[in-house]
């Protein structure tokens, strides 16, 4: 039996090849980016609750707000978020927030930059914006000076 002189042999594993590449490509940017979107989550997540523990436990509000801010800083950066900005909102049901009975609650929104992706799609970077909330009550018997 003769072969035909122009044959398709090898050409399957050519086509499965760029196939693979193909849909390997989106595939591995989609992983990347969940992964760099639930570390910033932890991240936000951790750093409401560490700021809201430190404003309660803070002296005063302006003395709180500073401790919450270095305890948002902290928890972004133990996920390795060094390079995140941040905003952050403190909110009580009343006027002086460190009165016994009071709530606070604080408020911390960031976000990611997705990984892989050229600022020419867009007016920037592309991120992923996060946000978390957390609440603490003051207790009822404070240790006073």
């Amino acid at each position: 039996m003769r072969r035909p002189p122009h044959g398709d042999e090898g050409s399957a594993l050519v086509e499965l090849v760029w196939l693979g590449v193909l849909l390997l490509v989106p595939v591995l940017w989609i992983v990347l980016s969940l992964f760099e979107v639930q570390r910033g989550a932890f991240a936000v997540t951790s750093a409401a609750r560490s700021a809201a523990r430190a404003y309660a436990l803070a002296d005063s509000d302006a003395v709180g707000r500073e401790q919450a801010r270095a305890a948002i800083r902290q928890a972004l950066d133990d996920q390795g978020g060094e390079t995140q900005s941040f905003t952050f909102d403190v909110s009580c049901g009343r006027g002086d927030c460190h009165q016994p009975g009071a709530v606070i609650t604080v408020d911390v929104r960031s976000g990611v930059r997705l990984p892989l992706l050229p600022e020419v799609l867009g007016g920037g970077a592309p991120t992923f914006r996060l946000d978390s909330t957390h609440t603490v009550p003051v207790g009822q018997f404070r240790d006073v000076a």
